[in-house]
């Protein structure tokens, strides 16, 4: 049984790092005061002289095969988030560390710069936020992709944008100019239209109303918007995938992506203590039908299969996606990011 809810986070622990050879087990009979401080961690912030910006990842499910990230960790809290199994290389936990513990590259702009300067580059798509949100609060005072959006707009490289986060509306001067040349494309996260769900699940976000309006302002300065209906969770959001899909279409939106949860390293263990804690009378369902998708497991690493899961009940998710895309996009046309525009040292290039 789990004894603690923490209210404005996500996980509700600090898991063991895999990496690592030792952990911290509070004695609670003894020091509850501890226990107390490790449930209600304030916000630490630690600077990454990175060396490199670019990462790149071979995957038949996400397209281009470069992302950037300016942050690591995520202050949204999303309990579900893949991503938080990255942060134990850096010696943290995937839980609450994930939350808390967020590590900035300030020389993100410079170095993707040295990158699009570079003899060798080859103009090509890149992904901002592979990983984690590079919206996420804590940019609204660093601004750090702000900068990485202003170098992709100097040298006209195309770029792949997704968050959940209506910070994005502030970066409209840049993000008019990119779509003019068709440079960029969003793609904003609704998973669910529940707010009592979505404080739950994803503590630190922006709500759903505010992320519509988001897509409606993109929309509207033709700058080409979709939805990311991701995690689609049996028990939790999936009967919503029909209302997501029409309201998303009401706001603009031009294209409909989607993926089913999978809960893989430490995931399984931070998703579990959370549904046990928040609704314990639907958690052995949930966790069930979540197993369903993935062959009997909840993680799943294929290719192909672990994102838009098996069986009968990743079936009816795609059809529903399928039929409400259908009856509320028809039409509607997601063009492509243009790379013939890219130009050196801030000078056009003729190809």
């Amino acid at each position: 049984m789990v004894r603690y809810i923490v209210k404005g986070r996500g996980a509700q622990s600090n898991p063991r790092n895999r990496f690592s050879r030792l952990s911290v087990i509070p004695e609670e009979e003894i020091d509850t005061s501890w226990f107390d401080f490790q449930l209600n961690p304030k916000r630490q912030v630690f600077e990454e002289q990175a060396q490199t910006i670019l990462s790149s990842f071979d995957s038949p499910d996400v397209p281009h095969g470069l992302s950037i990230n300016p942050y690591q960790g995520c202050e949204h809290g999303c309990v579900y988030c893949y991503a938080r199994n990255s942060h134990e290389y850096w010696g943290f936990s995937a839980g609450l560390d994930f939350e808390t513990k967020l590590i900035v590259k300030r020389n993100a702009a410079e170095l993707l710069e040295r990158k699009l300067i570079s003899r060798a580059w080859t103009p090509k798509p890149v992904m901002l936020s592979g990983n984690t949100d590079c919206y996420q609060p804590i940019e609204s005072r660093l601004k750090l992709t702000r900068s990485i959006l202003k170098v992709f707009l100097k040298y006209r490289n195309p770029v792949s944008i997704i968050t959940k986060n209506s910070l994005i509306l502030r970066d409209l001067d840049l993000l008019k100019e990119m779509a003019s040349m068709n440079l960029v494309h969003v793609m904003i996260t609704i998973n669910s239209l529940n707010e009592d769900l979505r404080k739950k699940m994803e503590p630190r976000t922006t709500t759903y109303q505010k992320r519509l309006n988001a897509i409606e302002s993109l929309s509207q300065c033709n700058i080409p918007t979709g939805v990311m209906i991701a995690p689609i969770i049996p028990g939790l959001n999936l009967h919503e995938i029909p209302n997501i899909v029409k309201y998303s279409a009401d706001a603009g939106a031009l294209t409909i992506d989607s993926a089913v949860l999978r809960l893989n390293g430490n995931l399984k263990e931070i998703f579990t203590e959370w549904i046990k804690a928040v609704y314990p009378n639907r958690a052995k369902k949930v966790l069930a039908q979540v197993s369903s998708l993935h062959g009997g497991q909840v993680n799943d690493s294929r290719f192909f299969k672990r994102m838009i899961g098996e069986g009968k009940i990743a079936e009816m998710a795609r059809q529903l996606v399928t039929s409400a895309t259908k009856r509320h996009m028809s039409g509607r046309a997601w063009p492509s990011l243009e790379i013939h525009h890219f130009r050196t040292g801030g000078m056009y290039t003729i190809w």
